[in-house]
């Protein structure tokens, strides 16, 4: 049985987990193994790496932030991704490549291509089966996090502007790989996501 890697994308609050938690189950349903993995953070190494990239509040250099993230991104492709995809399993990964040219690129204004050139470099050229972006507009977004915590990482806590930059890059990114991504409405009810999601997955099985 080969193995299948999926992605979830999208801005924050924009559902990434929920969804995350519901297509796991579903396919353990079906009697696929899942590993579960996010950036930053899925590995031991990339855990520290999280901490210095979403909770150091002290000023990052976009481009010290963008080479966090890739080195996060190769240790994680190295030692979780591929290892998984070689048994067979279905990676299901909460952020990837994506992230970096939509936050560090469109966001933080640095050139989406070099992100993306860096990105494969990292990965060994590792892209998903399938990258779901959940698309919400960001003020719907941040309502929803307003709701859910009292602390915001360092992403989270950029201006609107930065959010709706984020926005437009990943809808740039689908736009040019359309058979790579699946854009959903995030503001559709959980389960109708949930739907849609598992329609799409069942063709890749």
């Amino acid at each position: 049985m080969s193995g299948l890697f999926l992605t979830l994308e999208g801005g924050d609050g924009s559902g990434k987990s929920t969804q995350s938690a519901l297509l796991a189950a579903w396919l353990r349903e079906r009697g696929r193994e899942v590993v579960l993995s996010r950036e930053p953070g899925g590995t031991e190494l990339g855990a520290e790496i999280r901490e210095l990239l979403l909770h150091r509040r002290a000023y990052m250099a976009p481009r010290a932030e963008a080479l966090l993230y890739a080195a996060d991104r190769a240790q994680n492709v190295a030692t979780v991704v591929r290892p998984a995809l070689e048994a067979g399993a279905v990676v299901l990964q909460d952020r990837y490549l994506d992230s970096s040219v939509a936050y560090q690129g469109a966001g933080r204004v640095l050139s989406p291509d070099e992100v993306r050139r860096l990105s494969l470099w990292a990965s060994e050229e590792l892209l998903p089966d399938l990258t779901i972006l959940l698309d919400l507009d960001p003020a719907v977004g941040r309502a929803r996090l307003d709701g859910a915590r009292t602390r915001y990482d360092r992403l989270e806590a950029e201006r609107q502007d930065f959010h709706e930059r984020v926005r437009e890059g990943y809808l740039a990114l689908a736009a040019a790989e359309p058979a790579r991504f699946l854009v959903l409405d995030a503001s559709q009810p959980v389960h109708d996501i949930a739907d849609a999601i598992r329609g799409r997955v069942a063709t890749l099985l």
